[in-house]
């Protein structure tokens, strides 16, 4: 039997498996379960998106940017920009406070965004290495008690969008805290603010903004995709993310809950990591080459992965950007391993006497994505069907493949998916916004894509931004660092109690969340 036939056999074995005994949830509790354990309430140094949506209900933001790409004032009123393009002044709303009960005022504003930006604090997190990197961020100033300035260094067409995903903290409670009790102990100033946290088990926020309809959100750490189907089913949760396609029928069968499906923005990637050291390693010297890399598009049968693995039916990626905003002249790479293998034998690495090309390592870290492990161990396959010798290292997500990703040391082929959006190409190859960025985890370096940002930063109009976009994109698709897959789909099983419904982006906020 297969490797993909036998994952999908077993898929559902888990499913009837009883859990530990939880209390039914409340008309006061709202309940998550998710599938991946959160690492820091650190806003600096936050990298993924299970701990973002968390944290984001303990942190407010300037503004924030609904799915369409309408900004939408949060704890700023208003925005405006300098005459040059390059600084963002934002108008607090007066009379906010932290969770200290300190004033909330645009020093606060001010340092969240400095503090995550010093270079000696040695951040990691999406705010430095993603959002800094993407717009050239210089500084921040507090221009009177409510009008904050964001410096850039470069003009940049979706700066307010980027902007808006910087959490705001309080200035004298983080000054007064280490790195280590910042992680702990956020001192917040968004809608709800942090009550208890059990690492690995649940995080538990408690109602500061009147406003909300749930006193409390309970976020519990549920890995196990069988065991947040049982909770759903019986009541304890009211929302489950990252639902398993094998237990939809089971989940819809049932009264109380049902699945609600939406197409994701998430691009699902295999990398390749091209760093000098990882050249050094089995298989990483191979991956150098573009041709190896263009081979293994043609190795990988991903319309068949995601119907057979994930329940739905897929169009593959062209590139990282999501549609109808990507390059419309491009096609999907086939599935055509005899052309891999050739294209394989053409860049000088021809099958050895024991019918191996190279050996390489794969990582992943599975348990974050939509049956990842399932997808991990198919793709494997697929590299080994045209003579890859595959060295599949499956790690714990939070606390050891996080890491390795956020250090640009996974590899030399690694598993992961990047969020993505809607409202901008240039929001979903922002990833890539420089050879430094901390979301360039292959570390490539191609001048024909990083030299023309500058052209698109300097673009007047649209037609000419697209122009330079579509170029960009055709070297990415030709020879880029990621062998494409697909844009997850997202099942979330959400509890009849509930009214709430799911953003396309994985952005689960629950700020307009109430009971039917």
């Amino acid at each position: 039997m297969s490797v993909l036939k036998r994952l999908l056999a077993t898929g559902s074995a888990g499913l009837l498996a009883t859990s530990a005994a939880m209390a039914q949830t409340n008309d006061e509790t709202l309940v998550v379960g998710l599938s991946a354990d959160i690492t820091t309430m650190d806003p600096a140094q936050i990298s993924s998106r299970d701990n973002s949506n968390v944290a984001r209900h303990v942190f407010g933001t300037l503004m924030s940017i609904s799915a369409e790409g309408e900004e939408i004032p949060d704890l700023a009123e208003s925005r405006e920009v300098t005459e040059d393009g390059l600084g963002y002044i934002y108008t607090l709303r007066d009379g906010m406070t932290c969770h200290d009960g300190e004033a909330l005022t645009a020093e606060d504003a001010a340092y969240s965004f400095n503090r995550a930006g010093d270079p000696e604090n040695g951040f990691t997190g999406n705010t430095p290495g993603f959002v800094f990197s993407s717009i050239k961020f210089d500084s921040a100033e507090a221009l009177d008690d409510l009008r904050v300035q964001i410096n850039l260094k470069e003009k940049n067409p979706i700066a307010f969008g980027l902007i808006a995903e910087v959490m705001i903290h309080c200035k004298d409670s983080y000054e007064a805290m280490s790195h280590d009790q910042a992680a702990t102990s956020p001192i917040g100033s968004g809608a709800y603010s942090l009550a208890e946290w059990s690492p690995g088990a649940y995080i538990e926020l408690e109602r500061v903004d009147p406003d909300m309809a749930f006193e409390t959100l309970r976020w519990r750490i549920i890995p196990e995709a069988s065991t947040r189907a049982a909770e759903l089913m019986a009541g304890n949760v009211d929302i489950i993310t990252n639902l398993a396609p094998d237990q939809m029928d089971a989940i819809n069968a049932r009264e109380g809950a049902e699945v609600v499906a939406i197409q994701g923005t998430r691009r699902m990637y295999v990398g390749f990591n091209l760093s000098d050291e990882m050249a050094k390693q089995p298989g990483g010297d191979a991956i150098q080459d573009p041709m190896v890399r263009r081979a293994l598009q043609y190795a990988v049968d991903v319309p068949t992965i995601c119907r057979q693995l994930l329940n739905f039916e897929c169009e593959r990626m062209t590139g990282l950007v999501n549609p109808p905003n990507d390059n419309k002249s491009l096609s999907p790479y086939p599935y055509d391993p005899d052309k891999a293998e050739a294209m394989l034998d053409e860049a000088g690495w021809p099958r050895g006497e024991d019918g191996t090309r190279f050996k390489i390592r794969f990582q992943a870290g599975p348990g974050r994505y939509l049956n990842d492990a399932s997808v991990v161990q198919v793709i494997a396959q697929y590299l080994g069907d045209v003579g890859l010798d595959i060295e599949l290292d499956l790690m714990e997500w939070s606390s050891v493949y996080i890491p390795l990703i956020r250090e640009r040391n996974a590899g030399p082929l690694y598993f992961i998916g990047s969020g993505g959006a809607l409202w901008s190409p240039l929001y979903d190859m922002a990833d890539l916004s420089s050879v430094d960025a901390g979301t360039n985890y292959t570390q490539w370096d191609d001048p024909r894509w990083f030299d023309r940002w500058t052209d698109v930063n300097a673009a007047e109009t649209e037609d000419e931004q697209r122009t330079v976009i579509d170029e960009m994109l055709q070297v990415f698709y030709d020879d880029g660092p990621w062998l494409h897959l697909y844009f997850q789909p997202d099942f979330y099983g959400v509890s009849d109690r509930l009214d709430w419904s799911p953003r396309p982006d994985e952005k689960v906020y629950l700020f307009n969340a109430k009971l039917n």
